[in-house]
């Protein structure tokens, strides 16, 4: 059964093209703030500004013209209780914060002051530089995360989606504080923000209060994402690397977030690898023992996508974990079982329910969409279009993505050739 009393968003457009969206939920004792800028990994062209977007997400928290020091930052998010932070994406960067409804007022500011009014100096430019190159030595030392990175690059060649989103050693290191001011300028502008607020507050008295704390600020001319090509890749790489597992990710092309079959996929992954009662949990690690960690996982952007398998498994069982994720591919060519849907829908039923119980998670739940410029659904609607979809839709869409001659295997491990394994997933 389907809940049919999720809380109502309300969009508004400022005066300098800022979209402001709040979802009043009278229920709610705290107050979830998310705003979104259009700045990440696919608006940098060039590979040696690559990073810059995650750059400046770090250098926001660094002062303002309003507070001047870190040390001014740090008190005002400590003092508001609650959780203050950010993240960067390929395609969006988000500051975000969840507090008592008492703090609304004071969250805002803060969290506007320091899209808005940045100072970028030296100083903190050149000390978080050194601690963006320790943020991608620790990658380095994450194998699970290297094999995720190589595959992105395997997909998406010489692309920006097919980068790491903190940049690399070499573009972190050079990138001059000019460059990182015109950035800046350029992307933290008001047409290109997003502001969606959800809980225990009115619209009328959010948009005012917004309204009020972005009046000063400037639109601009922000560049716009790079769209995929479709480029010679490479099918397989291999990082050889002295480790205790061997890293595995199977990966294919896949669908957009505005493809109408990401509601299929969704319950695809769910099917094939999320969870204890997913096919390839129950047959590599119940009945073989293979491996502690196996999963399926999918990533949707604007013209493009991905869908992958990953497996941690010791380094004298790869072919026959291969060859087994590589069977259980194969019978996804025949439709699944009802039974197997229905399970799917239930779990994709309690996440989206239970979620919508976050405040935080609502403000995103609309944010996200607005960003990426798709239609402003409510969860009860996104829901409906998962109980649409049927075995066959799902065996469509499967065929449409898996062909053999268009996988992709990325392995970190101590070897020193991966032609071994590509016998098994590619012959």
């Amino acid at each position: 059964m389907i809940r049919k009393d999720f809380y109502q968003p309300h969009q508004h457009t400022s005066d300098n093209g800022t979209q402001i969206i709040v979802t009043p939920i009278p229920s709610a004792r705290s107050v979830g703030i998310s705003i979104y800028l259009k700045s990440g990994s696919r608006y940098e062209e060039h590979s040696e500004i690559a990073g810059i977007s995650h750059f400046l997400e770090h250098i926001c928290f660094k002062g303002t013209t309003n507070r001047p020091t870190p040390r001014d930052i740090s008190f005002a998010i400590d003092s508001l209780g609650g959780t203050i932070n950010a993240a960067t994406y390929k395609e969006m960067t988000c500051y975000y914060a969840k507090v008592a409804s008492e703090f609304t007022n004071q969250t805002l500011d803060l969290l506007l002051d320091m899209v808005q009014n940045s100072v970028c100096l030296d100083e903190e430019i050149e000390r978080e530089r050194g601690v963006i190159l320790e943020e991608l030595a620790a990658v380095q030392d994450t194998p699970s995360e290297l094999a995720s990175l190589l595959m992105d690059s395997l997909i998406w060649p010489n692309q920006p989606h097919g980068r790491d989103i903190a940049g690399d050693n070499e573009s972190v290191s050079n990138i001059s504080r000019s460059t990182i001011i015109s950035a800046y300028h350029k992307q933290y502008v008001a047409n290109n923000a997003i502001i969606s607020i959800a809980g225990a507050i009115e619209s009328n008295e959010a948009i005012e209060l917004i309204n009020e704390k972005i009046n000063n600020w400037q639109p601009g001319q922000p560049n716009q994402w790079l769209p995929n090509r479709s480029l010679n890749n490479k099918r397989s790489g291999l990082i050889s690397k002295d480790t205790g597992q061997t890293h595995i990710i199977v990966g294919m092309e896949s669908i957009s977030s505005v493809n109408e079959q990401r509601y299929a996929l969704d319950l695809l992954s769910i099917c094939l690898g999320e969870g204890m009662s997913s096919r390839l949990f129950l047959r590599l690690r119940e009945e073989l023992g293979l491996c502690y960690d196996i999963h399926s996982y999918s990533t949707q952007l604007l013209d493009t996508g991905m869908f992958g398998i990953y497996a941690g498994v010791d380094s004298s069982n790869i072919e026959k974990t291969l060859a087994n994720i590589r069977s259980e591919l194969e019978n996804l060519s025949n439709p699944i079982e009802n039974f197997e849907l229905e399970r799917a829908k239930s779990i994709m039923r309690s996440r989206i329910e239970l979620s919508m119980e976050n405040t935080r998670a609502v403000s995103a739940w609309y944010g996200t969409l607005a960003t990426l410029e798709q239609q402003i659904i409510q969860p009860e609607k996104a829901l409906e279009n998962y109980e649409k979809v049927k075995p066959k839709d799902i065996q469509k869409l499967f065929q449409e993505i898996y062909l053999p001659d268009k996988t992709f295997l990325s392995i970190v491990g101590p070897f020193q050739s991966i032609e071994p394994f590509e016998e098994v997933l590619f012959d």
